[in-house]
């Protein structure tokens, strides 16, 4: 608040008003004992008076209506620095969350393909043990540890163009689910292929 100017009016005012009082005679401050003034002379004073007065007042009244813009700017800057913090760490709380499903997502991939390498090593080497159903399960086996590769891949795909996205939903891909359901069932599979 700008209260410099206010206490400069404030006595400007009090100067006039001194002024005034001496123009007609009238004691300043406290001086008692000398004649009043003639009436004409107080209505002037008065009206001087009542000027003074509404000049201090409505420099006052702006004064005031200036602080109080003032402080509306502030808290509408405020709320707009505070709206534009949370929006940040609402996106760098997705990014993360996004960030996690990816490396999920390309675990899964990578267990599928290692699955995969393995049980093709595992049965090429037994080859010639193995009967014509197990030599199947084994094909079906690698048909879905690859069918857990792709949705994997196929997840993080579909994650990654929806990070990019502000306006879509954040959340699991669902992909996801099928290739570890695809990941669990290929390698048991490959597993019982084995067995056989």
């Amino acid at each position: 608040m700008n209260f410099s100017s206010l206490f400069r009016a404030f006595d400007a005012a009090i100067a006039l008003r001194d002024a005034a009082k001496r123009f007609k005679g009238e004691p300043s401050g406290g001086e008692s004992g000398l004649t009043p003034a003639p009436a004409a002379g107080s209505a002037l004073a008065g009206q001087i008076e009542a000027r003074l007065t509404n000049v201090v007042v409505a420099a006052l009244k702006e004064a005031f209506d200036r602080d109080h813009a003032r402080l509306e700017l502030e808290r509408t800057q405020l709320e707009e620095q505070r709206r534009r913090a949370e929006e940040a760490m609402r996106l760098e709380l997705r990014r993360q969350a996004t960030d996690r499903e990816i490396a999920r997502f390309r675990l899964l991939g990578g267990a599928a393909l290692i699955g995969w390498i393995a049980s093709v090593i595992l049965v090429l080497a037994r080859i010639s043990a193995l009967s014509i159903a197990a030599r199947g399960i084994a094909a079906a086996g690698w048909l879905l540890l690859l069918g857990a590769l792709a949705a994997a891949f196929a997840a993080q795909g579909r994650l990654g163009a929806a990070a990019l996205d502000s306006s879509a939903p954040a959340g699991v891909a669902t992909g996801g689910v099928a290739a570890l359901w695809l990941l669990v069932a290929g390698l048991a599979v490959s597993a019982t292929a084995l067995l056989f």
